[in-house]
């Protein structure tokens, strides 16, 4: 019998590459063939993300480019949008299967002759039922992987559809985390960025209880000693539960490297308030100058959402000024969208969509300044680099410890390899050229 063949695309996060990688070696296991999703296949599964409007839209976009590499192909959705809203994607043209929150990782037990169905058939539960752990961890490429600790939130940020789509906060036990780092390791990958949605709050729900069993600070602990991990990477940790402790590790790690992505999301205590994110942004400064007090080198970024409904002109400012003022990296920009069943849909103050794109522009630049600001001041200095395994245009490239973008002619013997260099100049790319360092052999 000829081998059956299944197709990926994930949108969305770190954590749902991680969670489709899983997904694929069960389809793997069961004796399928996995394939580019450009390629002919007999299943495609696109894992949905619902954060903002843009995903919503690219999902019919993908499911057109599914029909069009094979139009007898079994569709299936699965993730957060299928969780939020199935019956939408059960109606889109095309589509088979829409799997939610709990089935998405039973989804080979969905399967039968992989005909087409005339509708699309949903399977989700409440999001009350998302309360068990499923282990996930991505090796999408061979230089690092994302390695999912954690799973749902307790948050109940006004913006916000993730609770409803992924369920209250639990995590994978301690045990099962070191071991998937180890396998990681074993596989030869060089770097392990730690993924979930709320991964400060790891140790909430290990073994099934509200209890935390550890904490974020024994998780790093522990992964710091893992055997082979040469890097590990925090992919993102809110302000409030970034402690100083865990700033403090990271610095004397042997394998954590200064690298921290903290979200923030508005600049004004008034609409933070309104966001009802659990901090204000003094504590916000106060993370930022801890990481540089035993980090001067650190590398910081900032997620920030523009145009949440009551953000006046003022208050822009105010986030522009305290982002221009503030020691960091880079940002990430998220123009806001309404997501229905959430609080902020229903504020009033609603800002035009004009308005919105405009401001995400102006952080938008304001991120290239300082990131090029914080490139000048790494330069001079030796880093590590570790290249990546993709041939751009002639170029081979690779993040130094701290998250600096580096360029050099390829060469395929670099590929998944760390090296010493000094940061000597910034291309006309943005990206910084280099000289390897020798090192003495004693």
């Amino acid at each position: 019998m000829e081998q059956k063949k299944v197709a990926f695309y994930t949108l969305g996060c770190k954590l749902n590459f991680s969670e489709t990688s899983t997904i694929a070696r069960n389809f793997t296991n069961e004796g399928f063939e996995r394939v580019d999703f450009s390629e002919k296949a007999d299943i495609y599964v696109i894992n949905t993300c619902s954060v903002t409007e843009n995903a919503d839209k690219r999902f019919k976009t993908i499911v057109k480019q599914a029909q069009k590499a094979n139009p007898d192909a079994f569709v299936a959705a699965v993730g957060c949008y299928a969780q939020l809203k199935p019956q939408e994607l059960a109606d889109v043209d095309g589509v088979d299967l829409v799997l939610g929150a709990t089935e998405k990782f039973k989804i080979t037990d969905y399967l039968n002759d992989l005909s087409k169905n005339d509708m699309g058939e949903v399977h989700s539960c409440e999001i009350e039922e998302a309360d068990f752990y499923v282990g996930s961890y991505s090796i999408g490429d061979r230089t690092r992987a994302f390695l999912k600790v954690q799973d749902g939130c307790d948050y109940k940020c006004t913006y916000c559809t993730i609770p409803l789509a992924r369920g209250i906060s639990r995590s994978d036990t301690m045990d099962n985390v070191l071991k998937n780092a180890k396998e990681i390791s074993e596989k030869g990958i060089k770097e392990i960025v730690l993924t979930g949605v709320n991964i400060g709050d790891y140790g909430k729900g290990e073994f099934g209880n509200k209890r935390h069993e550890h904490t974020f600070l024994d998780l790093v602990t522990q992964l710091d000693q893992v055997e082979g991990i040469e890097r590990l990477r925090i992919s993102s940790i809110e302000p409030n539960l970034l402690k100083n402790e865990t700033i403090d590790l990271v610095s004397r790690s042997r394998a954590f490297v200064p690298h921290f992505h903290i979200p923030l999301q508005s600049g004004s205590n008034d609409i933070l308030k309104k966001m009802k994110r659990r901090y204000l942004r003094e504590l916000y400064v106060d993370r930022v100058a801890k990481v540089r007090e035993v980090m001067p080198h650190a590398c910081i970024g900032v997620d920030v959402i523009v145009g949440f409904p009551g953000e006046t002109d003022e208050h822009f400012l105010e986030t522009y000024h305290f982002l221009n003022e503030l020691d960091i990296s880079y940002l990430h920009v998220f123009t806001y969208s309404e997501r229905d069943n959430t609080e902020a849909a229903e504020m009033m103050g609603v800002v035009p969509k004009k308005v919105r794109n405009k401001r995400s522009k102006m952080l938008r630049g304001l991120s290239v300044k300082k990131r090029r600001a914080f490139y000048e001041s790494q330069l001079g200095t030796q880093r590590t680099v570790l290249f990546e395994g993709e041939n751009k245009e002639g170029y081979i490239h690779g993040f130094t410890e701290n998250y600096v973008k580096v360029k050099a002619p390829w060469n395929p013997e670099l590929v998944n390899t760390l090296h010493p260099v000094s940061l000597t100049e910034i291309d006309e790319d943005g990206l910084v050229r280099f000289d390897f360092v020798k090192v003495a052999v004693s």
